[in-house]
């Protein structure tokens, strides 16, 4: 058996932390707050959406390297041809007749 990689948990916590429902519900109430401050005048627009788009960056942080790396990876190797295999004729096997009910004596009592 293999020990517990501390590091490995602790940058996992951390990651949860950072991109789970902890940071989602700061990022919303920082953008409810800011657009309180933008409606009242006492922010700058521009700043507010400086914060409105940092907030999703910082959620769709994940979802930006996974693309970016998928990208990466389709051209940077071309996928090998796969080869081409023969397919059954009837791949299911025979099957039951149309009227057949495996449930049809489920509910009989027998004595």
């Amino acid at each position: 058996m293999r020990p517990a990689d501390p590091l490995g948990n602790a940058l996992d916590w951390m990651t949860g932390t950072l991109l789970g429902t902890v940071a989602t519900s700061a990022c919303v109430i920082a953008i409810a707050f800011v657009g309180f401050q933008m409606l009242g005048g006492r922010l700058p627009v521009r700043r507010g959406l400086q914060v409105i788009v940092g907030c999703f960056l910082l959620l769709g942080a994940p979802l930006v390297a996974a693309s970016l790396s998928d990208a990466w990876q389709r051209s940077a190797a071309p996928p090998a041809p796969s080869p081409v295999t023969e397919q059954p004729d009837d791949p299911r096997g025979d099957l039951p007749p149309a009227d057949y009910d495996p449930y049809a004596g489920a509910s009989l009592r027998r004595d």
